[in-house]
Formats: structure tokens, C-alpha cells, sequence
């Protein structure tokens, strides 16, 4: 198993709450916890991300807000759009979909300047990481989605939204870590629900975990021997 200790372990986790039917008291929730475990950060839908700020205020956790989620399918200005507002509202962070029809139809270049919209829109203000959802791609599909995420100035790559088909793999962290620059991120997201896997994701080259089992990942580690 892996020598890192609880607060390192930590420090990669996105703690992540996406349903359609969250409420203000779920999202409080998940903000006192990030900071109760000192989770790198809070992963929300867009209209939670003013609360999430203000909550977690002084704390050092950071909130990153989805874009375009989960389908990928909105116009690029629209996910352009919503980056900034998140942004203006207190998010260092932004998971955006790229557009899944058109990486899959070869469209390469309209699936570059999706991306480099977003990044564009935040530029000097957040990070951006692109959501690949690999469930729907081939291995060659997900090494353009690579490809085309660096050549638009994205900061990561990501697996998965945790709505599409399958989650993340050590397989596709792996290949993924295979096929961009050691200067961007790799965010295993999906499926990553106990300290076995979170620890696989990084062993296999994740150097970010998004995940709504975050509180469960923690209490395995305090009931490992070893981790």
C-alpha cells in the first residue's frame, strides 16, 4: 500500500456534490467537511458556488465549479460563460465537458477551440481541467483528448463527469499521465469511493481525486494498519 500519510491523501481530493437535487444544507455540509479533513477543495454546479465561497472563507479549502456538465453539449460560449461567472463568484477552479460528439466524430479542432474558450475566459484567475468521459472512448480517442486538452492551454485532464458509462480506471489514469506533460494534472474522478481505489488512482499517476465518498476514504485510512 502506499506510504501517504491522512493529510496527504487529503490534499488530492476534490470533494465533490453534483446531484440534481442537492440543497443549501447538503452544500454546507460538504463545505464543513472539506474543512474539517483539509480537502483540497469543493466541486459543485455553478449556482452553489457563491455559498461555497463564503463558507469557506479563510479555511484554504477551494471550490471549483463544473461547466457545460454533464454532457458537454452546450455551446462553447455558453461554457465560456458560465466559467467566468463561477469565477466571479469566488471559483478557483473549473471541470469542463468537452464535447463528446465532436472528439468522436474527428472534429478535433472545433473540440480545441471548445476548450480553449473556457480557459480563455479565465484566464490568470482559474484553472481549468477537461472532462473526457472516457466510458465513451477508445484508447486513441482519449490520447487525442490529451492532446487537444494541452494544445488549449488546459491545466488538467480528467476522467469522468460520475454520469456517464463506467468511471475511472487505473488503466486510463495511467495512460492519461502517458499522454501529456509532466506540468499538467491528471484527475481520476468517478467511482472512486474507498482508500483501496484513491490510493490505486495515485499510484497509477492521478495527482487529483474527485470523489463523494471523500469523508469515507478518510475514515479508512483511520481504520488501516497501513496505507
Amino acid at each position: 500500500m502506499s506510504t501517504l500519510n491522512a493529510k496527504q491523501i487529503a490534499s488530492y481530493i476534490d470533494h465533490t456534490l453534483l446531484k440534481p437535487d442537492a440543497s443549501s444544507e447538503a452544500i454546507d455540509k460538504l463545505c464543513a467537511e472539506a474543512a474539517q479533513y483539509g480537502f483540497f477543495s469543493v466541486c459543485v454546479n455553478s449556482q452553489w458556488v457563491a455559498r461555497c465561497h463564503k463558507a469557506l472563507e479563510g479555511t484554504g479549502v477551494k471550490v471549483a465549479a463544473v461547466v457545460g456538465f454533464p454532457l458537454g453539449a452546450s455551446l462553447s460560449e455558453v461554457k465560456a460563460f458560465e466559467a467566468a461567472k463561477a469565477v466571479e463568484n469566488g471559483a478557483s477552479e473549473i471541470d469542463t465537458v468537452l464535447p463528446i460528439g465532436l472528439l468522436l466524430e474527428g472534429q478535433y479542432d472545433a473540440v480545441r477551440e471548445d476548450i480553449k474558450k473556457v480557459v480563455d475566459a479565465v484566464k490568470g484567475k482559474a484553472i481549468v481541467k477537461v472532462i473526457m468521459e472516457t466510458g465513451f472512448l477508445n484508447d486513441e480517442q482519449k490520447k487525442m483528448a490529451c492532446k487537444l486538452s494541452e494544445e488549449a492551454g488546459a491545466h488538467f485532464v480528467k476522467t469522468s463527469t460520475g454520469f456517464g458509462p463506467g468511471g475511472a480506471t487505473a488503466e486510463d489514469v495511467r495512460l492519461m499521465r502517458q499522454n501529456v506533460s509532466a506540468s499538467i494534472g491528471v484527475k481520476a474522478s468517478g467511482g472512486v469511493r474507498d482508500l483501496q481505489t484513491a490510493v490505486a488512482m495515485i499510484e497509477a499517476g492521478a495527482t487529483r481525486l474527485g470523489t463523494s465518498s471523500g469523508v469515507a476514504i478518510m475514515n479508512g485510512i483511520q481504520g488501516a494498519s497501513t496505507y
